[in-house]
């Protein structure tokens, strides 16, 4: 049962409190409805909120709150586990049964901050490569996503006493993209695109950390690429600080992700079908999986 997200009229009961919403439901039907605040009662959009049948473990409902913080879903009779997460809040979780008609109001769900995990210790870290990712996804003909990755890069980690001092380094060289197909490599290498001969590295360096509750962050910085940069905010979050490894060292992890214009760094080639479908989107998602390794005296090298 898909989402519904529709026109809905709030009672007066509901101005006053909780969530008093109706939903057009298909006959034989429930219907569940919440909203959604943060933890000082104002409404949390954008919270996403998943629906469950205990009994196939198949979804039966997946959305997001809207900018009122309103939920609202139908779906068959039966049991039901709900989970509910948003970006810095603890997830909530739930079951509960309705039958054929019925409309089941959950009220007002008030999301708890998450709890903030020890920052790594300051000092310098560097990225792993064999345990890092940098991958981005570009739309291909108006349809398909295409997905490759960096291979050869390098950088780290200068945790600051003060983590929004922090700043971190990656240079990724160019050539080193890949997809899959190495006639689309070739040419992403080419002039074309990003011109690999006279603009051999990426380089990312940042100024800022923005601290946005729980372990996200917003990590501001400057991306050149093409001979071109560019300022870009990449939402982190924080993973954790392990003894683990191949010596047992000190690692943290986190995971990141952007959204970049092609046109920002002169990426312009529009090459379209003829039906004026560009091959290749204007926008480009960034996403990168960290791992770094303290440097101490005693750090061990990863092998190869």
């Amino acid at each position: 049962m898909v989402l519904s997200l529709l026109r809905r009229r709030r009672s007066k009961a509901a101005l006053g409190g909780g969530a008093g919403l109706v939903l057009p439901a298909p006959a034989g039907a429930g219907t569940i409805n919440c909203e959604v605040v943060d933890p000082v009662g104002q409404p949390l959009g954008g919270a996403e909120v998943t629906v469950t049948a205990k009994a196939t473990g198949r979804a039966m409902a997946k959305g997001t709150t809207d900018a009122y913080g309103l939920f609202c879903a139908a779906m068959p009779p039966g049991e039901y586990s709900l989970l509910m997460t948003a970006e810095g809040m603890q997830p909530a979780r739930w079951t509960f049964d309705i039958a054929a008609g019925e409309t089941l109001p959950m009220g007002r769900v008030q999301l708890e901050v998450s709890e903030r995990l020890e920052p790594p210790s300051p000092g310098t870290w560097l990225f792993d490569p064999p345990h890092t990712a940098i991958r981005f996804i570009a739309r291909h003909v108006g349809m398909a996503n295409v997905h490759g990755r960096f291979e050869r890069f390098e950088g780290g980690v200068r945790v600051a006493h003060n983590v929004e001092d922090s700043q971190v380094e990656i240079r990724i060289d160019a050539a080193s993209i890949t997809t899959g197909n190495n006639t689309r490599d070739g040419h992403l290498r080419s002039a074309d695109f990003l011109d690999v001969e006279n603009h051999p590295y990426i380089h990312f360096i940042s100024d800022r950390f923005v601290y946005r509750g729980g372990n996200n962050w917003g990590m501001q910085g400057s991306l050149t690429m093409h001979g071109v940069s560019r300022s870009v905010v990449l939402d982190t979050t924080y993973l954790g600080a392990v003894n683990g490894g191949y010596g047992e060292e000190l690692r943290c992890a986190a995971r990141a992700t952007a959204e970049l214009h092609r046109e920002d760094y002169t990426l312009n080639w529009r090459n379209m079908l003829a039906r004026g479908i560009a091959i290749v989107g204007p926008t480009v998602k960034l996403e990168l999986d960290v791992q770094t390794m303290f440097q101490g005296p005693d750090t061990p090298t990863p092998p190869d």
